[in-house]
């Protein structure tokens, strides 16, 4: 077993490195398989040979996650970690769908395009992704706070357009659930131009609340960059 855990979860052996540059090879392939996937028009041969590849792909990635678990000396801690979500997630979609849950799973799915980042697995333990974990726990108090102050101005924002608009634009404002989408799109500062308002009351409310927003957008910006300054000194100690 102890053979067997330094292939799956150790790099500094060669029969390790082959494993693991391997499974990144594959995490590639997958990615462009999925990408071709999406190509309209396939020809029927085509595409069943997509799927065909597919399905191979899945199976690796399914061994793999039973490996990674088999040998893991904490398996709920992995099980239940960044990573082996991400395993999990990267084939969960195919075996739902295989048991007959036709429902949409098109977002789920999309989260195999984070096999990507485990290529970066060989330097999770190097100096500038141990200072970004620091900075986040550095910073983790103050960006909760920032982020309950970004759902309540959210919702002061929901309710005040509702208040000037629904008048005049039952249609577009018809309730402040409704208005939660200009508020969200306004408060970041995206503006998509769908929903706006027309009245004089409602354009000074918007433009207060834009104003607002570029706080908003700045703030976490600015935590984090905070946090890795600290961070920085901390490790320099």
């Amino acid at each position: 077993m102890e053979k067997l855990r330094k292939v799956v979860e150790e790099t500094d052996t060669r029969s390790g490195l082959v494993f693991d540059l391997s499974i990144q090879a594959l995490i590639l392939a997958s990615i462009i398989i999925f990408s071709l996937e999406t190509l309209p028009d396939l020809a029927p041969t085509t595409a069943q040979t997509l799927v065909s590849i597919e399905t191979f792909f899945i199976a690796i990635f399914s061994l793999e996650y039973l490996l990674r678990i088999l040998v893991a000396r904490d398996k709920a801690k992995f099980i239940f970690s960044f990573w082996g979500m991400i395993d999990l997630l990267a084939i969960l979609p195919f075996y739902l769908f295989t048991f007959g849950m036709t429902f949409d799973l098109i977002m789920l799915r999309a989260f195999r395009l984070l096999r990507l980042v485990r290529i970066l697995k060989l330097g999770r333990y190097s100096k500038s992704l141990s200072r970004m974990a620091l900075a986040m726990k550095i910073a983790k108090e103050d960006l909760l706070l920032a982020l309950a102050a970004t759902s309540i101005m959210l919702l002061v924002a929901s309710f005040g357009i509702y208040q000037f608009e629904n008048p005049v634009q039952p249609e577009k404002f018809r309730s402040v659930f409704e208005s939660l989408w200009w508020a969200l799109s306004t408060l970041t500062t995206v503006g998509y131009g769908d929903i706006y308002p027309v009245t004089l009351g409602g354009r000074i409310f918007t433009g207060m609340i834009l104003m607002i927003g570029l706080g908003v957008v700045a703030l976490p910006a600015g935590i984090i960059a905070s946090s890795l300054t600290e961070a920085r000194k901390q490790q320099d100690k």
